[in-house]
């Protein structure tokens, strides 16, 4: 890939855990790789800190924070609160990482107290002037009408799985759909064609890292140095030319997001 290519991995988990043996030696390599910025979503209120004292080092990591779906039963009262107040302190790129997952619900009760949770995050998004960061699995119906309901600022519909016309829905409210290394799947027969169908503004980039990981990964952790071979799936299914398509997903990103890009002397 050349040197000058920067590609924007608007999706990773470069603070948890599974980073912590050797966070540094991913970051090199993933600039090398040419992915010059990195977006780390949050996922509960407890990992804030850590989360935004690692982007703070690094002025090519940038924060997005919220309560992620998935771990509902380890959200407490006062966590929407505090995040209406980490907002106006640190100021994220994005809230997020927040939405619905219907896949993993076990009742009624469970997608409504998602929903629930979803909406305030939203508005507190909206109210902020700030883009989201969208988890949706088996949801997108009830997530179309959760955004109709805010208006907030648009933002990215990750890993997004839904159909065509879902994806124009999400695209008239402002929204990027984020693909990653699923896309690198031969068998991903339907998300290839999806990506292969859809207008280029309409997608950003991801890795999802240290989950989600890429076909040459199988069954390995995932990292933003392989945000490449993304780009190389998209390629391949939009026959296309990678420049165009590193330079065309950057510049959706950095609109949606409200990244600057690099000053270059």
């Amino acid at each position: 890939m050349p040197s000058a290519m920067h590609l924007i991995d608007t999706h990773c988990h470069l603070d948890v855990a599974d980073f912590d043996a050797d966070r540094e030696r991913v970051l090199t390599a993933a600039r090398t790789a040419g992915v010059r910025d990195i977006v780390v979503p949050g996922i509960e209120r407890a990992g804030w800190p850590g989360l935004l004292a690692l982007c703070a080092s690094d002025d090519g990591l940038h924060p997005a924070l919220g309560l992620h779906p998935v771990y509902l039963e380890r959200h407490g009262e006062g966590d929407v609160a505090a995040l209406q107040q980490a907002l106006a302190e640190h100021r994220p790129v994005a809230v997020g990482e927040i939405g619905l997952d219907f896949h993993i619900a076990t009742d009624e009760q469970d997608r409504s107290r998602q929903r629930e949770l979803c909406a305030a995050q939203l508005a507190l998004a909206a109210a902020a002037g700030l883009p989201a960061l969208l988890h949706v699995r088996k949801a997108h119906e009830d997530m179309l009408g959760l955004l109709r309901a805010a208006g907030l600022a648009g933002g990215i519909a990750h890993a997004f799985n839904g159909s065509l016309e879902q994806a124009h829905e999400y695209l008239d409210l402002g929204f990027r759909l984020g693909f990653g290394g699923m896309l690198t799947f031969e068998r991903s027969s339907k998300l290839r064609r999806l990506a292969a169908a859809l207008p280029l503004e309409a997608i950003v980039l991801e890795t999802d890292a240290p989950d989600l990981t890429v076909a040459s990964h199988r069954y390995q952790r995932n990292s933003p140095e392989y945000l490449p071979e993304v780009l190389a799936a998209l390629a391949e299914v939009r026959g296309a030319d990678p420049g165009e398509l590193a330079a065309a997903t950057t510049a959706n990103a950095r609109a949606v997001l409200g990244l600057r890009a690099p000053v270059t002397a």
